[in-house]
Formats: structure tokens, sequence, C-alpha cells
């Protein structure tokens, strides 16, 4: 019994630790670019240059990849850098032992990410989409970059380059539960030093790489909604025949 109440203990304060681990910063929405051959084609390209270099795929192997419109001959040309083979698992060559002695922790394995990211704030794909774009410059922390997602995050901004380097604005507002306290809340960026794309061209850059994560933790996704509307068409003519074949047989009886 005691057990029991342990347990209905920690499932009625599951949803607000959720919540808690997710971050009080508004998400933006991710676009849906999940049918977009091309926009998953720059996404994979984004993450095999930008996050494999840390970053496991486990899951995922790179000839998976001619379901977005690959041929083996594009994969290994544009994504294939250090001898591995089409038919490889997506795995990063840094040990794990430098990973912690780099970051302080192992990064984790990003072959299911956009789902694992889900929560009652927003999907998946909203949590990174809003996450690799509101890094900013702050020296107080070791790898010299912060987040307002995941504040104090460990992992350093990796498409700087791309965004720029920036700073966050602040400005002083009466607190809504007490005018007579203030309370600083974020006004945006100003920007240090640019990036080579502009803000539009990042956006778009991000929404790609993030099409292609939420892609790779389901490739068969589209395929399983297609045959899930003739599976439902199917039933239902079976149900609808299966009824008035029982109409008649009891029409015969009475």
């Amino acid at each position: 019994m005691k057990l029991l109440k342990k347990l209905i203990a920690v499932l009625a304060f599951a949803p607000a630790m959720v919540l808690a681990n997710s971050g009080t910063f508004p998400l933006d929405s991710a676009p849906d670019r999940s049918t977009d051959m091309a926009a998953l084609q720059n996404g994979a390209k984004l993450f095999v240059n930008y996050c494999l270099n840390c970053h496991s795929a486990s899951a995922m192997r790179y000839n998976r990849l001619k379901d977005i419109g690959l041929t083996d001959e594009q994969i290994k040309q544009n994504l294939l850098f250090t001898g591995e083979k089409v038919g490889d698992l997506m795995k990063t060559t840094m040990s794990a032992k430098d990973a912690k002695d780099w970051f302080g922790a192992v990064p984790p394995d990003l072959s299911v990410i956009a789902r694992a990211k889900a929560s009652g704030a927003g999907t998946g794909a909203d949590w990174i989409y809003t996450y690799l774009r509101t890094y900013y410059k702050d020296d107080t922390r070791p790898s010299g970059w912060n987040n307002l997602v995941f504040p104090n995050v460990g992992m350093p901004h990796v498409l700087w380059e791309l965004q720029g380097v920036r700073t966050i604005k602040m400005v002083e507002e009466s607190d809504p539960h007490d005018e007579s306290k203030k309370i600083h809340k974020v006004a945006g960026f100003d920007t240090v030093k640019p990036g080579t794309m502009s803000k539009i061209e990042y956006d778009n850059a991000v929404g790609d790489l993030v099409a292609y994560l939420q892609w790779m933790g389901e490739p068969a996704q589209s395929t399983r909604k297609r045959l899930g509307v003739w599976v439902l068409l199917f039933l239902a003519t079976l149900a609808t025949l299966a009824w008035r074949l029982n109409a008649s047989y009891w029409k015969e009886v009475k």
C-alpha cells in the first residue's frame, strides 16, 4: 500500500516536473517541412557538417538518406568524409572520454532527439528550433556561450559562424505581482559580429535542420501515415459490408 501511494504521488507530480525541465522561455513554432525533400537534404548536410562531429545518430544509416532523394554517389561525395561506407551507422569519431573532458558530459545521441524533447510547452521540433536560434555570448560560461531555452548549457554554439555573435538586451519592468519590485526581461539581441547568413537565411537553415532531425526520429513516418489512410478506408468498407450482411441475415430469420 505504501509503495502504491508513493507511485501515485510520483505520477501526480510528473507533469509539473516535465514542465519545469522544459524551461519557461516561450517556444517558436518550427516550420513543417516533413515532405520537402530539398529542405530535408539541406538539413542532412547541416547535420553531418555541424552536429555529427560530437553527436552520434546510431539508429540511422547513411544509406537511409536515399529515402529523401539522395543517391549512393551523392551520399559518398557530399556526406562521407572520414572513410565511412554508405551502409555504416551515423556515429561520431570522438571518444566518450574526450567528450566528457571537453564538455563535462558525453553529448547525447540525436537519433530521436526531436521526439525526446517534446513536452507540454511544445513539440520537440519547436524546442530545437527555438534552442538553436537563442544562443548568445556569455563570457561567464566555460564555453563562452549561453542559451535562453537551455540556461547554462554546456554545448557551445556550433552554428555561430552562420548566425554571428550576439549578446542579449535586458529591460527592467515592474513585477506584475508586486509593482514595488522590478524584474529584468530579455528584450532581444544585439549583434556583435554578423554571421555569413542573414536572420531569414539562418532561420530557414535551422528549419531545414530541425525538419531532418524530426524525419530521422521516424524515417517511415510518411509511409505509415499514407498506409494508415488506406487501412482505415479498408476497415470502413469491411464494416459497412458486415453491417449490411448482418441486416440481410436477420431479415431472412424473421
